[in-house]
């Protein structure tokens, strides 16, 4: 039995370059950080014993013979590329998640990071953050062929706080950003996270804005550049941290801009309630059009804000730095 447990991540600045259709031709950087709510992958082999040869177990059950007959699309296309189907054993794999899935934290990330790992060490393979960041960018954008960028990949995979910048090339690298610990716990308890109830299909939206890419240059460089201000904020002391707030505020009316699907009225009556009740910025995480929403109030404000917000679900976290983690490892069983 292994057991991996891969975290969900926040993304502040940057979303949108980290498409492979805009940072091949510019290049892209994004500032994320990974929160301690996760994605847990259970897998060992299945005994001879049935009719089926792999149980996959999330909030639906398959019991199949071949992978071909697998519905969930990434489970089918890790367990196909990594050549599963030929071993004589067959795969029990089991997966839970703190948070409900499609809602902006990259969770579909998570899972293919913790599937991957978890294989690989069943396999008794060791695997590094960036070959599982990689391999994971290659199943999702390649294999299944979704309409999604390269930082959730890479956020699940090494955790943390971090720039990360996408090269032209196609390849990434990670740059941990060095924050003094009393800043960093100013900054976590600025945050609120808040789910609006609303799950979405993050590829369809994400397509619409790949699409309207080329007719955005001025919003994804700007947002870029938001990237480097933001780490600036962060590393000077004497900067008010407000100020990062105030980024997040002119981050999410770039987002916005890059689609009509990224916000809806409902969502944007969401945000001004908010901001009325004291938030100073705030984005929806992911692709938009639903999720979870990030905002940035003063602590004194928050217990103003959710009652103002009234039945959304207010969920505390802490930022985590640890990324997809072996945390059960008995490959002959329990």
């Amino acid at each position: 039995m292994i057991i991996t447990r891969t975290p969900f991540r926040i993304s502040f600045f940057g979303g949108g370059t980290d498409y492979p259709a805009w940072s091949r031709e510019h290049g892209g950087a994004v500032l994320a950080t990974t929160i301690n709510k996760y994605c847990y992958i259970s897998c060992r082999h299945l005994p001879p014993f049935f009719e089926h040869k792999h149980r996959i177990v999330y909030s639906l059950i398959e019991n199949v013979r071949t992978i071909d007959e697998i519905r969930h699309p990434a489970v089918r296309a890790v367990l196909a590329t990594m050549g599963v189907g030929s071993d004589p054993d067959g795969l029990e794999i089991h997966h839970d998640g703190d948070l409900p899935a499609r809602s902006g934290l990259g969770s579909s990330s998570s899972f293919t990071v913790g599937l991957i790992h978890a294989i690989r060490a069943l396999r008794g393979q060791y695997v590094s953050k960036d070959e599982l960041a990689r391999e994971a960018i290659h199943i999702e954008q390649d294999v299944i062929g979704e309409n999604v960028g390269s930082q959730d990949q890479v956020s699940a995979a090494f955790g943390g706080l971090n720039r990360i910048g996408f090269r032209r090339d196609g390849s990434f690298d990670v740059a941990p950003v060095i924050v003094d610990p009393a800043r960093l716990t100013l900054l976590q308890d600025h945050l609120m996270l808040c789910f609006t109830g609303i799950s979405r299909i993050a590829s369809e939206v994400a397509r619409s804005k790949i699409d309207n890419l080329g007719n955005r240059h001025a919003e994804l460089t700007r947002m870029r550049e938001m990237v480097e201000a933001a780490i600036a904020i962060l590393h000077d002391a004497g900067e008010p941290i407000e100020r990062f707030g105030s980024l997040l505020d002119e981050g999410w009316q770039a987002k916005r801009s890059l689609s009509h699907q990224v916000s809806t009225p409902q969502i944007d009556a969401l945000y001004e309630t908010a901001r009325a009740a004291g938030a100073l910025g705030g984005k929806l995480l992911g692709a938009g059009g639903g999720g979870f929403f990030l905002l940035f109030a003063p602590p004194e404000a928050q217990p103003r804000i959710r009652e103002r917000l009234g039945k959304l679900i207010h969920v505390p976290f802490r930022f985590e730095h640890s990324g997809s983690r072996v945390v059960l490892y008995q490959p002959n069983g329990l």
